[in-house]
Parts: structure tokens; C-alpha cells; sequence
């Protein structure tokens, strides 16, 4: 294996761990808003006791999201050296911003909110919270902003040297993929904390402990989920795949392994592609959906791989194209399970359904699979290029980093990622089991 590939399996393992925490910490940071403010209006404590315990699992997340962070921002030095040194004047721009504002602005109001609330009124500490989700969110934006440039580079000149500069900043912040790719983004963000609420209140009615807490989360949480459950494929799923095949229509042939252009094209549900006859084997499809998708017509041609040289097709062509079904049909579940529960939650029966709380309970782990998958989605589907149209993979690497350097990093990290790993688990079951009824009520709130 060589050092091109061993440095791709390097940063792909490192930034798809790091995307664990993150993505939980933006989307709880909104609903810990929403806790918050229920309290408020309805002077009711429990929904402040709710936002203090959810503020427990947010730290740590927080916390082992800046440490897995960190070492992602060396990567660009250590193994892509020749990619930061010709892109640089682009992306360290937003790079940059989201460390020196964003990040310190989360970090900051972060603080006041988990120790500041005796010092500060119901509304001030409020303003802490919703301080520490603008600037988580704010944070993802400008991260998003330097992926979306690799994805479709605008706002750029090239220079006598090769390398790239910025043309006009606000055009780069600007840049049509950034904001759909960031609407998509974070309504997953807010799809996997609700999930991850709905599954604690469910384990905590179905064990029959901290039943108001149990359902308070469940309520939370259902109604979060069937919201950002229903934008994640409508609207910002839908408009971000039509673009993109517009954009990167080579990447959407890959998603379909349409290898071969087609008027109404058929959506594949299920099947494996065949690479040596350029098919799929044992396919499931609905015919005509796919031309109606990407153009709203059923009678539009989509272009397949056939379109396009060879040297341009998505290198992972079978990997490419289960982590966008994958994907796709966990969406579709999601939306199944949040809309039943929705459904028995607005006739009061979702509390005593013990054969729902079960597929929520057990769903918990699934949005963490899906963006993964997402996010895999994008990535491969750009290859072979790093900038696309612009600079293959190929040309980014480090070449004065040896395999057996690569090998050895990526090894070490496996290894402490691994202890990162007992350590969360532990430290959130224990959060969990504990309960959010062992936090005094402070006497304020409740004669508030």
C-alpha cells in the first residue's frame, strides 16, 4: 500500500471519528435552546433540570471534539503538504475564522452557561445558551464553506506559481454549495440529538425511572426529529442533489451506477453493481423516478458514467454507490419511525407504546451511520479530484512522508482513539444512568 492511499485511509479515519461529537454537539445545542426556552415560558423547572443534563453529555462531547479536532488542522501540513500549499490562500480564510471567532465564541459562552446560572437571570443564562448554538453552528459554516470550495471552487485566482488565491471573500462565503450543502448539514445535526433524546426518555420509560424526564425528552425529541427528518430529504436534500447534478454529474452517475445515459432513467432502490459488464446485478427499481428527480420530468435524460473519460469516473465506484443508498434508506426510516411516533405523541399514546419506544431506542445509533455514510457520499463521489477540476487527490499528498511514516501515525491514533472511546461511553452511561432527577432544583428556578 502506498502512501497516497495510506494517507487517505489516515485523514478519512481521523476526520470521520472527529464528525462523531461535532455533529451531536450542533444539533443538542439547538434543542438545549429549545429546553431552555420551554422553561421559560411555561415557568416550568423541569425543562431547566432537562437542559442541565443534556448540558452534561454536550460538554463531553464538546470537550472530545476540540481533542479530535485538533490533530485534523496538523494533517494539512504533515500529509497533505503540497494541497495546503497551493490551496492555502483559499481555504485558510474560513479555516481561520472558524477557530478565531466562532470557536472561541462557543468556547466562551460555553462556560457561562455550565457555571454561570446562579450568577445569571433566567434570560441572561438563555442568552448563554443560544450564544453557545450560534457559535457551534456558526463554527460548522465556515468548515462547510472550506469543504464546498473543494466541492465547487469559485472566488479564486490562479497564480504564476500554481498556487490559489482568494478573489473575493464574500463571494467564496457565498458560494451556492456552501449553503445548501449547510442546510443539509445541519437539519442531520439536529436529526441525530434528536434521536439521541427520543432514545434516552424511551430507555427511561421503558425502565420505568425518571418518567417526567423520560417524557419530556421523548417529547423533544419526536417533535425535533419528524421536523428536521422531513427538511433533511425535502427541501434541502432534494435542492442539493439536483445541483450537484448540475455540478458533478460524473458523481451522481456514480450515487445511481448508471453507467450508461438513459431517458427516464429508473431510481435503483436495491442491487449491486457489476463493474465488468457495467450493470446491476439483482436490481429493485422504480422506473422513470430518477429523471423526474434531478430534472422534474420523468422523460429527461440523465447522463451516465459513459459521459465521461475514464480517468474522470469516482475511483470507489461500489463504495460510492452503497454509502449513498445506505444513506438514502436510512433517511427514509427516519422518517417512517419519527412520523409514527409523531402520530401516537399527538394522541397522548406514545408514553405506554412499548413496542415503539423499542425501534426508537434501538434506532439511536443510525443517524450517526447516515451522515457517515453522507458525507462518504460526497467525498468519494469528488474523486478524483481533491479541488475539483481543479487538482486531482494525486497531486496533494505529501511525497516526502513515507508509507511506513503514515502507517505508523494512523496506527497511534487507532490506538488512542480507541482509549477516547472507552472513556465517552463510560462517562455518558454513567450521565445516564445517574439521571437527570440527581441535580438539585435550585429553589430559584422553581419560585421563579
Amino acid at each position: 500500500m502506498n502512501a497516497l492511499m495510506l494517507d487517505r485511509i489516515h485523514f478519512a479515519f481521523t476526520i470521520t471519528y472527529h464528525y462523531l461529537f461535532p455533529q451531536l454537539t450542533m444539533g443538542l445545542a439547538f434543542l438545549i435552546v429549545i429546553l431552555k426556552l420551554i422553561a421559560i415560558r411555561t415557568n416550568d423547572a423541569r425543562y431547566d433540570q432537562a437542559a442541565r443534563f443534556w448540558a452534561k453529555i454536550f460538554a463531553v462531547n464538546f470537550l472530545l471534539g476540540v481533542v479530535t479536532g485538533i490533530p485534523m488542522e496538523f494533517q494539512f501540513g504533515t500529509n497533505w503538504s503540497e494541497f495546503s500549499r497551493r490551496t492555502g490562500g483559499v481555504i485558510g480564510q474560513p479555516l481561520a475564522m472558524e477557530g478565531v471567532f466562532s470557536f472561541f465564541l462557543e468556547s466562551t459562552f460555553l462556560g457561562l452557561f455550565l457555571y454561570g446560572e446562579k450568577r445569571l437571570s433566567r434570560w441572561q443564562h438563555f442568552g448563554a445558551a443560544t450564544m453557545v448554538w450560534l457559535g457551534s453552528w456558526i463554527s460548522g459554516f465556515f468548515i462547510i464553506v472550506t469543504n464546498a470550495w473543494m466541492q465547487h471552487p469559485v472566488a479564486y485566482n490562479l497564480m504564476p506559481d500554481g498556487t490559489y488565491q482568494i478573489a473575493s471573500f464574500w463571494k467564496l462565503l457565498l458560494n451556492p454549495w456552501a449553503g445548501l450543502m449547510y442546510a443539509h448539514n445541519m437539519c442531520a445535526t439536529v436529526v441525530t440529538a434528536s434521536f439521541v433524546m427520543a432514545a434516552v426518555g424511551a430507555f427511561y420509560l421503558l425502565e420505568k425511572r425518571s418518567l417526567e424526564y423520560g417524557r419530556i425528552f421523548l417529547k423533544v425529541g419526536v417533535t425535533a426529529g419528524i421536523i428536521s427528518c422531513v427538511m433533511q430529504i425535502f427541501p434541502t436534500g432534494d435542492l442539493h442533489g439536483k445541483y450537484m447534478a448540475r455540478m458533478q454529474p460524473a458523481a451522481v452517475a456514480g450515487m445511481e451506477a448508471l453507467y450508461h445515459t438513459q431517458r427516464n432513467a429508473p431510481m435503483v432502490l436495491m442491487g449491486q453493481p457489476n463493474e465488468e459488464t457495467q450493470t446491476i446485478d439483482n436490481p429493485l427499481v422504480v422506473n422513470n423516478v430518477l429523471s423526474f428527480l434531478i430534472y422534474g420530468t420523468t422523460s429527461a435524460e440523465v447522463k451516465g458514467l459513459d459521459q465521461f473519460p475514464r480517468d474522470e469516473w469516482p475511483p470507489m465506484l461500489a463504495l460510492l454507490y452503497y454509502s449513498y443508498h445506505i444513506m438514502a434508506g436510512l433517511g427514509t426510516w427516519f422518517v417512517l419511525l419519527m412520523g409514527v411516533a409523531a402520530f401516537l405523541l399527538w394522541r397522548g399514546k406514545l408514553y405506554s407504546a412499548r413496542w415503539m419506544l423499542w425501534p426508537i431506542l434501538l434506532s439511536f445509533p443510525l443517524p450517526y451511520i447516515a451522515t457517515t455514510a453522507g458525507w462518504m457520499t460526497a467525498e468519494i463521489g469528488r474523486q478524483p479530484w481533491l479541488v475539483y477540476g481543479l487538482m486531482r487527490t494525486s497531486q496533494g499528498y505529501s511525497t516526502h512522508v513515507t508509507a511506513g511514516n503514515s502507517l505508523f501515525t494512523l496506527l497511534g491514533f487507532l490506538g488512542m482513539y480507541s482509549v477516547l472511546s472507552v472513556l465517552w461511553i463510560v462517562i455518558v452511561y454513567r450521565a445516564i444512568e445517574i439521571g437527570p432527577d440527581a441535580t438539585h432544583l435550585p429553589s430559584e428556578t422553581l419560585t421563579a
